[in-house]
């Protein structure tokens, strides 16, 4: 997986990730990975789903990754869930 075809979703509109993965694609990216934390992983599904049902002919969800990364923050170590979402042409 190439690390330029990673689209991190975070607290933007969801039609500015939508952009990034059309955009991908159109570059002739292969596959590309969507990936949030948090309260941004709705927002990663909404990406997803927008992009394949309104704007990707022949794009498939390949995979969906699950975890929970623990991060630091000023109170100490917390879990964050996380989620990557693998689209692939073809």
């Amino acid at each position: 997986m190439n690390k330029d075809n990673t689209v991190f979703v975070g607290n933007k509109p969801v039609m500015n990730y939508v952009l990034a993965v059309i955009t991908q694609f159109n570059n002739g990216a292969e596959e590309v990975s969507i990936k949030a934390r948090g309260k941004a992983i709705s927002r990663a599904v909404d990406t997803a789903e927008i992009s394949l049902n309104k704007f990707l002919d022949n794009v498939t969800k390949q995979e969906i990754i699950t975890s929970t990364e623990v991060i630091d923050t000023e109170s100490g170590q917390t879990n964050v869930s996380s989620i990557e979402i693998l689209l692939r042409q073809g």
